[in-house]
């Protein structure tokens, strides 16, 4: 008889009912098959998840492996930007840009409120009810361009655009739009809504190579972006559509027309009244012509150079010059239509010409008669002899030394060697401002050896001209040495200044691209390096070479001082001259040194002053010099200096001593300085 089971024995086991015979076999069979299934299961979910993983990975490693990190706030807004200048005149208008426009980065606050409204109208109408993406308007997005078999409609908002133009390109790709959505989202996390539009707004490109808001408010309007009208706004925020469509300076009507619907936006948004956007319809929109850089073309040059050796490796630079373009303009003309009318006739095919306000600032730079015909900065570059335009320089060492302009000085002819210089004047004397009144070599030569030539070249240094030689020989009092036109005419500012100076300069500051100013130009004020007395002393004795003297050709009807100068067989003609507002210098000739045909500083050069000053002061009420500072004062005069019998010639002897032609003089720059040298140390 069989027990039935008892308490706590196995319960799997089959119940042993009555008829029924216990199958061990069938139950391993059972068993098996169970552990089989669970197996299998087990493999299954296994590869799945093995699958899942792998998909994972690979969706890692194609949508995400190469997505960039979003940098500090800091180095966002130049992220990914190609080095680019824009610069700036005095006033703070574009000038010229290079590469890439940036202008200054702009904050929200300061931008009228219709700016950003006029952008969110046309980009992202919902920018302030969605988050970093707007899945509403994705869906709407897909659903159309699945019933349209391609690409009409686009959901990306303000964040995405931001985001594609920070990080991705322009490639219409899933990953692209996975990542785009992503980095969106990182973006607004860190700058917050406002942030992010404004980000926005100095990133978008707007045509004509402008990226951002103040850069395309200045390169199409002419005007910083706080600046901007409605309508103007509402064209601006019509571009990123598509840039290359709706660009104003290559389709102005079509910008036009998407401004007015921009306008529409806005008002069906109620962020401006019908009347408002009817209003705006009806301003005119005025575009700011593109032209090429022109006549700025070297003082660009000039100020790019000095911006990079500033702000060292920026990606783009703002640059804000003391350049007047009006001024600049006038200066370019008064040489070129100077030079076609007459220079041909005179064998003078080039040209300078510098305009220095009285605090050093450069207004007017022109390194020559074409930009076109190559680069070379003929003010600047160019190394040429001063001639008798170096001789103020010489007449003042000689205050310094003593002298006075009332001081009667020989003007008996001097010999060195085989030279003896030419002179207007017969023998005599002549005080010493008559003497510059007629450019006497002569009492120029006899000036320098009684004040010293070390005493004139170490002026000329302190007056800004670098290349006077610590070393110098009598030439000096000729100017035998080579200056370059910039320097030449700084190195009269203390006569216009009442002994005071001011290094000339061209950039006023530069700033990088979110406004930062990275170098300013220090305001250290003039220096004093000539006595107060003295310079008023050579400001009459200048006055009266332009009123009198070989520089009459310069008068235009106000105070005005100068001096003319021209090197040997005329291959250089200068003059430089100064009012109580302005000083300029002009030089006249050849790059390749050929004489001219009797081109005198008196000449070329001081009817293209003439001109200049004419424009330059037409704005201006008549001044004449600080009284006190164009008096002067009388100096006591220095002890006449014994004449040394070795270095004037005997007048009994003229007819013996051999007297140069003007065809023998061509060599005399090129031996005159060891001759004088000799003479002097005899």
């Amino acid at each position: 008889m069989t027990e039935p089971p008892r308490r706590g024995d196995d319960a799997t086991a089959p119940a042993l009912d009555e008829g029924r015979t216990f199958r061990a076999d069938l139950l391993h069979q059972r068993t098996t098959r169970l552990n089989r299934a669970k197996r299998v299961l087990i493999a299954a979910g296994a590869a799945l998840l093995l699958v899942l993983v792998v998909a994972g990975v690979h969706a890692w490693r194609h949508f995400l492996a190469d997505l960039p990190e979003v940098p500090s706030q800091a180095s966002l807004l130049t992220r990914n930007r190609a080095p680019g200048m824009t610069f700036l005149d005095r006033n703070g208008r574009v000038l010229a840009t290079r590469g890439p426009k940036y202008g200054i980065a702009t904050r929200l606050e300061d931008l009228p409120p219709y700016v950003a409204k006029a952008f969110i109208a046309a980009e992202d109408r919902r920018f302030y009810e969605h988050g970093a993406v707007d899945w509403r308007a994705v869906g709407r997005a897909v659903v159309a361009n699945n019933q349209a078999g391609r690409v009409v409609q686009g959901g990306s908002t303000i964040s995405q655009q931001l985001a594609r133009d920070l990080f991705l390109g322009r490639q219409r790709q899933l990953k692209r739009k996975v990542q785009e959505a992503l980095l969106a989202e990182r973006l607004y996390k860190r700058l917050g809504r406002d942030g992010v539009l404004e980000l926005y707004l100095n990133r978008i490109y707007l045509g004509g190579g402008a990226y951002g808001i103040d850069a395309a408010a200045r390169t199409h309007f002419g005007k910083p972006a706080k600046q901007l009208s409605l309508a103007e706004a509402a064209v601006l925020a019509g571009i990123p559509r598509s840039p290359r469509t709706y660009d104003p300076q290559r389709n102005f009507e079509r910008a036009l027309g998407r401004g007015r619907l921009v306008l529409d936006l806005m008002a069906a948004e109620g962020w401006i009244t019908s009347a408002q956007a009817a209003e705006a319809k009806r301003q005119r929109v005025v575009l700011v012509p593109r032209k090429p850089e022109g006549d700025f073309a070297w003082v660009i040059d000039m100020a790019a150079a000095e911006a990079r050796e500033r702000a060292g490796p920026e990606a783009d630079l703002v640059v804000r010059t003391t350049i007047d373009p009006s001024l600049q303009t006038a200066a370019a003309l008064s040489l070129r239509e100077t030079l076609e009318s007459e220079g041909k006739a005179l064998n003078a095919s080039q040209g300078a010409v510098v305009l220095l306000g009285p605090d050093g600032a450069i207004r007017a730079l022109v390194g020559g008669r074409d930009p076109s015909l190559g680069p070379f900065n003929r003010a600047t570059q160019a190394r040429r002899q001063p001639g008798s335009v170096f001789k103020p320089l010489v007449w003042a060492a000689a205050l310094e030394a003593g002298f006075s302009p009332e001081r009667q000085v020989s003007t008996q002819r001097v010999a060195f060697g085989p030279y003896r210089p030419d002179d207007v004047a017969g023998p005599g004397e002549l005080t010493l401002t008559e003497a510059l009144v007629r450019s006497s070599n002569t009492v120029a030569v006899r000036l320098a050896k009684e004040a010293t030539p070390e005493r004139v070249a170490s002026l000329a240094r302190r007056f800004g001209v670098t290349g006077a030689p610590d070393r110098p020989g009598l030439s000096i009092a000729l100017g035998a040495y080579e200056t370059t036109l910039l320097q030449m005419t700084a190195a009269y500012q203390p006569f216009q200044q009442g002994g005071r100076r001011t290094q000339p300069y061209l950039v006023e500051e530069v700033l990088g691209s979110d406004g930062r100013v990275i170098w300013s130009h220090p305001k250290s004020g003039s220096q004093g390096v000539y006595d107060a007395s003295r310079a008023g002393a050579m400001l009459r004795m200048l006055t009266e070479v332009v009123e009198r003297g070989t520089g009459r050709r310069a008068q235009f009807g106000r105070p005005a001082a100068g001096k003319t100068g021209t090197s040997q067989d005329n291959r250089d003609a200068w003059f430089i001259g100064f009012t109580p507002d302005w000083l300029a210098g002009v030089w006249i000739g050849n790059d390749d040194g050929r004489p001219t045909r009797g081109v005198e500083g008196g000449g070329l050069p001081a009817e293209i002053w003439r001109k200049l000053m004419l424009a330059a002061h037409a704005a201006l009420p008549v001044r004449d010099y600080d009284a006190r500072r164009a008096e002067g004062v009388v100096l006591t005069p220095a002890a006449a200096p014994e004449e040394d019998a070795a270095e004037v010639a005997d007048p009994d002897e003229d007819e013996a001593r051999p007297v140069l032609s003007t065809a023998d003089r061509d060599s005399f720059y090129r031996t005159l300085t060891a001759e004088f040298d000799r003479a002097a140390n005899e």
